[in-house]
């Protein structure tokens, strides 16, 4: 229960932006210009509650084609009353502006990916100062970090990564802030260098990157799951009342094994995403344009139908899907 007496004084500053106890404030942060000399800023909300706690930093749109997480913010920060809050929210519910307006996922003017240039640099490309100016700015008075991706506009289970070694000193608050997110499949897997999830955790930040799903445009199913998963985050570690709704036992894997096609053709499916599916089980038969069966594609190993393309083509050599695998279980 909210402790009523216990009421903080101090304020939430990110760049111009200041957000008193109990409030709530929106605006925007520069973090460039274009061609034009028009100042590039991103869209900031800060939710300073009335009493303390932590802070939470959460984003959305690193890739500009990843808009599912724009909606989890948009649906939790309505729920979210600062005057009953403990501690702080910083949101970014837009991170790659450029990449954004061309609906594509990497930013156009540099040609990379923004979640592969985290902490950012000062003097470097578009992408890395755009990243420096969050990870300075904001992201380092997280105590938690939610960074929402989804699979691009390709098919994908819904799922949260950890993206630090197992020997990682923060890879046990990692992984429990994915159990808590509870969505029921987690990737235990270190991550590419310059991921927020990789680049928080070294100034002992808990991060994790929800995948939630893949689709053009949005997906209302995987939508609700973030929205569950944020407010479980927020009701766990006390910023709201409530009680989280985790899973009793949630799936880990490590890796993904990649079905390869040795025929081109179409791809008919004999496995659906989230199937449980044993080593040797046919996952898809390839026909050719006369409709006939040219291959059959099995698993290699045990694992879980994680991930397929967007189209039911393939040319020789290529990716029909993904399995993760190996199960373990977290409870």
């Amino acid at each position: 229960m909210l402790m009523r007496n216990n009421i903080h004084s101090s304020k939430l500053v990110v760049g111009q932006l200041v957000a008193e106890p109990g409030t709530r404030m929106e605006g925007r942060l520069k973090v460039g210009s274009m061609p034009d000399g028009t100042a590039v800023r991103l869209p900031v909300v800060l939710i300073n509650g009335r009493y303390p706690g932590k802070t939470l930093y959460i984003q959305a749109i690193s890739d500009g084609d990843e808009l599912n997480g724009i909606a989890v913010i948009h649906k939790v920060l309505q729920t979210i009353v600062p005057e009953q809050l403990r501690g702080k929210i910083i949101a970014v519910p837009l991170v790659n502006v450029h990449a954004f307006h061309t609906k594509q996922a990497l930013n156009p003017v540099d040609n990379r990916k923004m979640n592969r240039c985290f902490p950012g640099r000062r003097d470097g490309t578009s992408s890395e100062r755009i990243a420096y100016h969050l990870f300075r700015r904001a992201i380092k008075q997280a105590d938690y970090c939610l960074d929402l991706h989804q699979g691009g506009v390709h098919p994908m289970i819904d799922e949260v990564r950890v993206r630090v070694d197992e020997k990682h000193t923060l890879h046990g608050a990692c992984l429990e802030l994915a159990r808590i997110f509870g969505i029921g499949y987690i990737l235990n897997q270190k991550g590419p260098k310059g991921q927020l999830a990789q680049a928080a955790p070294e100034l002992g930040i808990p991060t994790i990157d929800p995948e939630l799903g893949g689709t053009h445009g949005w997906d209302a199913a995987s939508i609700e799951k973030g929205v569950r998963g944020v407010r479980n985050v927020l009701q766990h570690y006390h910023f709201i009342d409530g009680t989280p709704q985790v899973p009793e036992q949630q799936i880990v894997v490590k890796q993904f094994v990649p079905l390869l096609s040795n025929e081109g053709g179409f791809v008919y499916y004999r496995a659906k995403l989230y199937d449980q599916v044993a080593a040797y089980q046919p996952i898809a038969d390839i026909r050719d344009v006369f409709g006939n069966v040219r291959e059959s594609i099995r698993s290699p190993v045990e694992g879980i139908f994680w991930a397929k393309p967007i189209y039911p083509m393939v040319a020789s050599g290529g990716i029909i899907g993904k399995i993760g695998t190996p199960i373990e279980y977290l409870q």
